[in-house]
């Protein structure tokens, strides 16, 4: 999560970096999956490519002049060559994808496919092959977490209709496309940016959400906006400010110090959150299975994070 670089630093004290990356950790793994509600409750109100437009556009623009206040170069070239093209494939190819593969398959099946994110990751980070798979913590957790996730919605899972497979393949090719975009930032990014710079994350967020707006003007979405209650509204603002301006610059700040694979772990606690948050607020009923998955989630999350236990408090690029 970006901070001031005072803040931040090398020098900083191990237990005040600790306590941010902690705080980062819980804006992706809880606050995340607590946006799957809010989003399904704005679409009530707003239509998809606007709602995502007016969500990643107001975002961009509040994070770019706060980093124009902070005395940062908004309109560094190197920086937006690779924070626009990012924001492009993360966040608006992603988030269409998961919109176009509803049409051919349920909500359930696209949660079980999402947890696949940490694969994906593990699998294309070539440069930490040999520190990921040096041993049975990591594979085992892959593993571990993906059946984790299954057991939770295997209640909700059905056959896909025909067209289900189509579904499938739109859906991992958003997947594939969140992987890449995530370590393109962690690995390339860094280099055009400060640890704590907001400029960059602000161009992303910018660049999908003209991208959104323009895809809502050619297929003719009009919302009526003097129609929309201040509940609908309410729900936009909780997706802007704690979705993308907290969640999302958490994800970007603590891919550029923590190992990827760790980082993408937020693949299996978001699905997890979101139960528990329906049990809780929803009046969901939580079977034998989902205990039993979310049990298997817990403890893949501690094999993978353990794995990476003896980097903390380092920076890793």
């Amino acid at each position: 999560m970006a901070q001031d670089g005072a803040g931040l630093g090398m020098d900083t004290p191990q237990k005040q970096r600790r306590s941010t990356v902690l705080t980062a950790y819980f804006m992706i793994y809880v606050v995340w999956g607590s946006t799957y509600f809010f989003i399904g409750e704005a679409l009530k109100y707003l239509p998809t490519y606007v709602l995502g437009g007016v969500r990643f556009t107001t975002a961009g623009l509040i994070l770019l002049f706060y980093a124009r206040c902070r005395g940062e170069q908004i309109f560094n070239r190197l920086m937006m060559r690779i924070s626009v093209p990012c924001g492009m494939i993360m966040l608006f190819a992603d988030m269409t994808a998961i919109m176009l593969a509803q049409r051919y398959i349920p909500s359930s099946l696209e949660a079980v496919l999402a947890s696949s994110t940490l694969i994906w990751t593990t699998l294309f980070n070539v440069r930490r092959w040999r520190h990921n798979f040096s041993n049975f913590r990591v594979p085992l957790g892959l593993v571990g977490g993906l059946i984790g996730v299954v057991l939770l919605y295997l209640h909700e899972l059905s056959l896909p209709d025909s067209r289900g497979d189509i579904g499938v393949l739109i859906f991992l090719g958003g997947m594939i496309a969140w992987s890449l975009g995530s370590l393109f930032i962690k690995y390339y990014a860094s280099a055009a940016e400060s640890l704590n710079a907001w400029s960059g994350t602000g161009w992303q967020m910018f660049a999908a959400g003209i991208s959104f707006l323009v895809v809502a003007g050619c297929s003719g979405e009009e919302p009526h906006w003097s129609a929309i209650p201040w509940q609908g509204w309410a729900h936009v603002v909780y997706l802007v400010v704690f979705g993308s301006i907290c969640a999302y610059t958490s994800y970007v700040w603590l891919l550029k110090v923590r190992p990827a694979t760790e980082v993408a772990t937020h693949a299996y606690a978001n699905p997890l959150v979101a139960i528990l948050l329906g049990a809780c607020f929803g009046g969901e009923e939580i079977l034998i299975t989902q205990w039993v998955g979310l049990a298997i989630i817990l403890a893949s999350l501690v094999l993978i994070n353990g794995r990476h236990k003896q980097e903390k408090g380092r920076l890793k690029v």
